[in-house]
């Protein structure tokens, strides 16, 4: 069995979307093991520049994903999938790679390293997203493709 490890930018703050976190890992974590993993973000200043930002944390990020990771980079431009196909993409990846590892990054996005250490990309939406929304999203839907994989009735 695999291992899927989900690196993000910062804590959630949001209650809601902390719940719904909580909610969705537990029922994940029936069918794979799941690490999550909150690396620290940088304060955006009205100084700062975006990409030093960005780039401070790749740097944590990069620090917390491992030599042999199978890395899924979450962006708006990466790759669309609807349920199914994830799926079936993720059945196969499972079979093939330990760990899976996939980055979120935080408000201003994945600095270029995280993009070019990545072996693919991975969009949920054609949407701007806020990155805790989008941790939410990851999770129902790795949640969903794994009742997928395993014939029960979550997915309709």
């Amino acid at each position: 069995m695999p291992r899927l490890r989900i690196i993000v930018v910062e804590r959630t703050r949001a209650a809601f979307l902390m719940e719904g976190e909580g909610f969705y890992l537990k029922r994940l974590r029936r069918y794979v093991p799941v690490e999550w993993v909150e690396v620290k973000g940088r304060r955006i200043g009205a100084r700062s520049k975006r990409e030093d930002i960005v780039n401070r944390e790749a740097e944590a990020l990069s620090a917390r994903i491992g030599e042999c990771d199978h890395l899924i980079v979450l962006c708006r431009e990466g790759t669309a999938m609807d349920s199914e196909s994830f799926a079936r993409h993720l059945e196969s990846l499972c079979r093939e790679k330990d760990p899976l590892t996939f980055v979120i990054g935080g408000p201003l996005g994945v600095g270029e390293s995280i993009h070019r250490r990545g072996n693919e990309t991975l969009s949920i939406s054609p949407f701007t997203l806020t990155h805790e929304m989008s941790r939410l999203i990851l999770l129902e839907q790795l949640y969903r493709a794994f009742t997928i994989m395993r014939n029960e009735k979550y997915h309709k």
